[in-house]
């Protein structure tokens, strides 16, 4: 059965980020550079924190302070999925021109760009 929330992967997308980030609601980041990408997705900061890579993070779920720092508003995880063309995925979250999504065949989830996938059901 079909739901509103299913999606085809239309062209590949492999992470170039092998060591995501993980953070918790409170975490204190520290927020660098706004992403500035040929892609135009909006609204994603470089944050750091002590021990991990940084990653991006999108904007509407940091709560940004004057000092250059920031709080989490929510747990996020810059994890992206792998994926192939053809994959079917089930869409959970969408924020800045990227999914979040569970790929159906393994359960394996992770974040993927809006512009490689198409809702099932419509045309290419």
């Amino acid at each position: 059965m079909k739901s509103d929330h299913d999606y085809v992967v239309t062209l590949p997308h492999v992470s170039e980020f092998p060591e995501p980030m993980a953070v918790k609601k409170g975490d204190r980041v520290a927020v660098g550079e706004l992403y500035d990408g040929p892609e135009g997705w909006p609204d994603w900061y470089l944050c750091s924190v002590p021990g991990q890579e940084a990653g991006f993070v999108p904007e509407q779920i940091i709560d940004r302070h004057a000092d250059g720092f920031g709080t989490m508003l929510e747990d996020f995880t810059n994890r992206e999925l792998n994926v192939v063309e053809g994959e079917v995925l089930y869409g959970e979250r969408q924020l800045n021109g990227w999914l979040w999504a569970t790929r159906v065949s393994d359960g394996a989830s992770g974040w993927v760009p809006l512009d490689n996938i198409r809702a099932r059901g419509t045309a290419s």
